[in-house]
């Protein structure tokens, strides 16, 4: 991702013009073909709405409000999109924002996410509750008709701060095309499968605990817990159509990063995943059961000594058991990984 920024100010106003370009080459190749996507595009204004001062109204395309899980790279709630809306209306202490942002457009119909936040909401010393819904519906063209029904996605974060970092709790309930993302963790609420009746009865929720903490003047360590559990989840057969069979999926997941740090520069990292559960077919006659795990170790140079310090440099070495995927390791269950990576970010 490559993005160019520039605040404007006048008077009390800010406004803030934002662009991004992003590429998905693999980087195999000193010169390759890759597609790029304008993933952001967007005109934001601070100070311009005379009932709130604090308030920013936007239009345009933007990553909005995305929350994620660092060491996972798992983005919980991600609505981002074209649209536009007012953020931080300002509800005594707590923080309002809306959104309309649309979600695909067809022939036959065009998708949309209304979302709603409410943040800031204080509880006890150092705690804070923020309240999301996102609701995607369709407007049909032509008198066409949705095979999918509309679906919501409800979250819940309780963000804690400790003496030694902090950590946060998540919630998330789903129903219908949002009900089968809850159960998994490819889904955020960016997409919706609007072309098949397969998840009109699902339902899904996900409770997630994670942070990063320090653990002594040397130690330092992220971690993510999380449970994930849905019914009524449609299913597809083996050339990917969907079918009206559904299941019941159960499961959880745990990872921890510890990282040594030997001096304000250098670090070793260690990181151990384990992601296991089961699916139950329509009555409970058959179960299948899954498991997956990751260890890794690596050497790393950062610039500073702070878990989110970058740039970073790695040599990693990974032992990975894919249980669930019959031909990850051409035929195997296990399978090792070694090489050098780079992180950036500002």
């Amino acid at each position: 991702e490559f993005g160019l920024a520039e605040e404007l100010k006048t008077g009390e106003q800010t406004w803030r013009v934002e662009s991004m370009i992003a590429s998905g080459a693999p980087g195999a190749n000193g010169w390759e073909d890759s597609d790029f996507n304008v993933a952001q595009f967007a005109v934001k204004a601070k100070g311009v709405l005379s009932f709130d001062q604090e308030a920013t109204l936007w239009a345009g395309k933007t990553y909005y409000q995305r929350k994620d899980i660092h060491i996972t790279d798992f983005y919980y709630l991600n609505t981002s999109g074209t649209g536009g809306g007012v953020e931080n209306i300002s509800i005594g202490d707590q923080k309002l924002s809306v959104a309309l942002i649309q979600d695909g457009d067809t022939d036959d119909s065009t998708g949309y996410i209304f979302d709603a936040r409410l943040a800031n909401i204080g509880l006890w010393q150092d705690a804070s509750l923020e309240f999301a819904l996102a609701y995607n519906f369709a407007t049909d063209s032509n008198d066409a008709s949705e095979s999918a029904d509309d679906g919501l996605l409800a979250s819940a974060i309780l963000h804690q701060g400790t003496s030694n970092g902090f950590h946060q709790t998540v919630l998330q309930y789903g129903t219908n095309g949002y009900g089968v993302q809850a159960a998994n963790f490819w889904g955020s609420g960016s997409y919706y499968s609007r072309g098949t009746e397969a998840f009109n009865e699902a339902s899904g929720f996900r409770l997630i605990n994670w942070g990063v903490m320090n653990l002594g003047e040397s130690w330092e360590m992220g971690h993510q817990l999380a449970y994930l559990a849905g019914s009524d989840i449609g299913g597809a057969d083996k050339d990917g159509n969907y079918t009206n069979k559904t299941f019941d999926i159960d499961q959880y997941s745990a990872v921890v990063r510890p990282m040594y740090k030997w001096n304000d520069t250098m670090r070793t990292v260690f990181e151990a995943g384990y992601n296991a559960g089961e699916r139950i077919a329509d009555g409970g006659l058959a179960t299948e059961d899954f498991g997956n795990a990751k260890f890794t170790v690596a050497q790393a140079w950062a610039m500073g000594d702070s878990f989110w310090a970058r740039p970073e440099i790695r040599v990693y070495g990974s032992y990975i058991l894919d249980t669930e995927n019959k031909e990850a390791f051409n035929g195997d269950d296990t399978e090792y990984v070694f090489g050098i990576q780079a992180e950036a970010w500002w």
